[in-house]
Formats: C-alpha cells, structure tokens, sequence
C-alpha cells in the first residue's frame, strides 16, 4: 500500500512489493523498455536501449541465496505492472553484494526507491551479506541523495573519475 502523503501521482494506486521471479522477464523487459534515455544511462552506465534475453534472463533469475530481488508492481487495467526494482548479486567469497535500484519516471521522488532499497537490505542482513556497494556515474543526483538518506559512503572509483562507489556495511 502507498504511504500517507504519497506523491499526488501515485496516491491512488496500491503498490506491491514482492520477490522478482523467472517467470518476470517479460514484465522486466517492458519496465526497461519504457524507461527514458537518462535513467537507462544511469541504470546501465550508458546507452541501453534494450537488453538481449539473455541478459533479461540473469536479471530475473535470483537464487535468493547469492542474488535478489524485489521488484514493484502496481495494477494497470488488470495487468502487473513494474514501476520499480531493487536487486543484489553477491560478491563471490566477500559477503558483499553489488546493488542496484531502478525506478520508472512517473515514479521517482515518490518514496519508492527508498521503500525497495529498505526490504533489500533487511533481505540481505538476513543471508549472511555484509556490505552492499554500487558503482554509478558522479552526477547521478537521485542516486546520490538515496544514498546519502541511507548513510552510505561515498568514494571516486579509483578506476574511473566520472564514477563514484556507494557502500554499505550492514
């Protein structure tokens, strides 16, 4: 359910938040299609207009142990619609987890990235994962005030100067 005070835009539609699954690729694929230029510039560090199947397939195919999900979903003429995901891949052997929070145009500022990055992380305490990172472009704005509202440090990746890493411990 939405909180009290949603976004104007989102106040009357129930928001469901839920595990993504395998079966989700092609709900995953609309999401991304839809998305605009820049948050897909964001999201996948550069022009993506659409992802191939099987890059669709890694995505949805989250074992819960090592990777996760959860994707939101709204109601839309009776159909599930995607309006937002948060997701980890673990680090193999360092009890870390690469992250990443998308959320659809209509819907940002609207508190979901931080409702789907609050279950993420309470997930991940849960399965042995100690500290979440990202990798993002420094003038991502959004990202940065999430990450800022969550307490996360900040450092320039060593490796390229127009991108920042975002970390966790949990």
């Amino acid at each position: 359910m939405t909180t009290p005070g949603a976004h104007p835009l989102v106040a009357d539609k129930s928001v469901t938040v839920r595990p993504l699954h395998s079966a989700d690729s092609a709900m995953e694929a609309e999401f991304i299609r839809n998305l605009s230029m820049e948050t897909k510039h964001y999201r996948f560090l550069g022009g993506v207009k659409e992802l191939l199947p099987a890059e669709l397939k890694r995505l949805c195919d989250v074992d819960g142990r090592h990777a996760m999900a959860f994707v939101a979903t709204v109601k839309e003429d009776g159909k599930e619609v995607e309006v937002g995901v948060s997701r980890y891949a673990e680090y193999p052997g360092h009890h870390a987890g690469e992250l990443a929070v998308t959320i659809a145009d209509a819907w940002q500022h609207t508190g979901l990235g931080q409702r789907l990055l609050r279950e993420l992380i309470a997930y991940a305490r849960t399965h042995g994962i100690q500290q979440l990172y990202s990798v993002e472009l420094a003038d991502n704005a959004a990202t940065r005030e999430l990450a800022t509202e969550f307490g996360m440090n900040v450092r320039r990746d060593p490796d390229d100067m127009n991108q920042v890493i975002y970390s966790l411990t949990l």
